[in-house]
């Protein structure tokens, strides 16, 4: 392979990347960069599981407490701010290490991909913005959606409506679907030597790790964070506050539920976000499964990595 290094650690989410990406770092002497749509965000920290200080065991980790709840994130944001992270890790003589679950996220960086992003409102974008306003105007969009671009809606949440905008924005600009142009931006080839893990789990225990982490969550305090977040002024139409734990506990507030119907869907709704995570890891190429039931140990599934990494040219254990 050509090209510098770079390492990708994905999965499911509370399959265990965390501990796994620290082993990983130390050894092959890598940065971390969070590939989360949710940790960038400060005072975010229980309902994104995200690292403590004390568990990085002093591995440099990048793009987590970086944007108040307040500012907008997106990948084309999310892209820029990673190259500009891995050009600094090449330049500190390190390996940048990409982990998270938001696969679209892994995709624009390992690929390269070109967004044609418009940075200014367009009429189009406007006209959009406000009709998501009215009382049916959100269904209504994603119907739109499904019409004219029923891949991008298969992938796009409906409450996600900053991406439902976009994609018909393009449809509208381009009298093409932006799922087309995604299509063919994947097949472009990357300019790193890279290796592109996923670590799963079998269905049923994946399932239990997410409900005992949920249950955690909460023990720690989830409840509160969410009351804090929205004392100071967040609220539910903010890119933040779709997060999940995030969004239910706030309708809990609201009164809309009850407390354990607020956990309970907290649960339900992070196992589907696992399953759609595992179909979109499915689909990408050049991907290396780690199947945590074929290995012994933790150990067992480093070392598996690290013989991929030198198999690959990316990394070379030093003698």
């Amino acid at each position: 392979m050509n090209g510098r290094p770079l390492v990708i650690l994905t999965g499911p989410t509370a399959v265990g990347k965390t501990a796994l990406s620290i082993s990983l770092a130390k050894t092959i002497g890598g940065e971390i960069i969070s590939a989360d749509s949710m940790q960038v965000y400060r005072r975010m920290d229980i309902g994104t599981a995200k690292i403590k200080k004390e568990e990085t065991e002093g591995v440099p980790h990048h793009l987590i407490d970086v944007l108040e709840p307040e500012e907008p994130f997106d990948i084309v944001r999310f892209q820029a701010m990673a190259k500009q992270e891995m050009h600094a890790i090449y330049e500190r003589g390190h390996i940048p290490v990409l982990v998270g679950g938001t696969g679209f996220y892994i995709q624009s960086v390992l690929y390269d991909i070109d967004f044609l992003e418009h940075c200014e409102e367009s009429p189009c974008r406007k006209q959009l913005e406000e009709q998501a306003e009215t009382p049916e105007g959100a269904a209504a969009l994603y119907e739109r959606l499904c019409e004219i671009d029923p891949e991008s809606a298969k992938l796009i949440h409906a409450n996600n409506l900053k991406r439902v905008i976009r994609a018909i924005e393009f449809y509208e600009e381009n009298h093409a679907p932006i799922s087309a142009h995604n299509e063919s931006q994947r097949k472009r080839r990357s300019p790193y030597a890279f290796c592109y893990f996923v670590l799963n789990e079998a269905r049923e225990k994946l399932y239990a790790r997410i409900d005992a982490r949920v249950d955690r969550m909460m023990e720690d305090g989830l409840l509160k964070e969410v009351e804090d977040l929205r004392a100071s002024g967040c609220t539910r139409g903010m890119v933040s506050m779709q997060g999940l734990g995030y969004k239910e506990l706030l309708d809990y507030l609201d009164g809309q539920i009850s407390l354990d119907e607020a956990v309970y869907r907290i649960k339900r709704d992070t196992r589907h976000f696992a399953k759609r995570q595992i179909t979109w890891f499915k689909r990408e190429r050049d991907v290396i499964w780690l199947e945590r039931g074929d290995f012994d140990s933790e150990d067992a599934i480093l070392a598996g990595m690290l013989e991929h990494l030198q198999k690959r040219g990316v990394w070379a254990q030093k003698t």
